[in-house]
């Protein structure tokens, strides 16, 4: 009988040390940092870039979409720069202060990046900056129109052409 209860409290105390084991050399997913979305994203200052991503329909002209939250007392002018086919161009973008800024919608304000040598599935060095903080450059997706949650954020000028296209047919 004690025999029975004695390896009855070892084979628990085995399973419950086995299963509890993983934990010790496993490493957990919980723990690694990623991007949930197709865009990347980063930190300057009390700016926050957001799910950046560059959708274009021919790696000429692009859009660039992205959510900047200014959590600083002060509005921010942000420089965006981008290699183009004739060097490098800035655009400049403002965040409010205390805002989140949506950029890229068709309905709203788009950020245009023109002259660009990136086509859609490889990732484009976009450079950005404001004030006083060390800018950063983070390697931005370029997608295209193909899937249709992507087609409404073509740049204007695309989807203007494409309209036209549709009517002439």
């Amino acid at each position: 009988m004690r025999g029975r209860i004695a390896s009855s409290v070892i084979v628990a105390a085995a399973v419950i040390i086995g299963t509890a084991g993983c934990n010790l050399v496993a490493p957990q997913a919980t723990t690694y940092h990623y991007f949930a979305s197709d865009g990347v994203s980063s930190d300057l200052g009390d700016v926050a870039l957001r799910n950046a991503v560059v959708v274009t329909d021919k790696g000429k002209l692009g859009n660039l979409v992205v959510t900047i939250v200014n959590s600083g007392s002060s509005d921010a002018e942000i420089t965006v720069q981008h290699e183009s086919s004739s060097g490098k161009k800035n655009v400049t973008i403002d965040a409010p202060a205390h805002e989140t800024t949506i950029f890229g919608p068709a309905d709203g304000e788009q950020v245009l990046l023109r002259d660009l040598d990136a086509e859609p599935g490889s990732l484009l060095p976009v450079y950005f900056q404001y004030g006083d903080e060390s800018g950063k450059e983070l390697l931005v997706p370029v997608l295209d129109g193909g899937l249709p949650e992507y087609s409404d954020l073509l740049p204007i000028d695309v989807i203007t052409d494409k309209l036209g296209e549709a009517v002439a047919q």
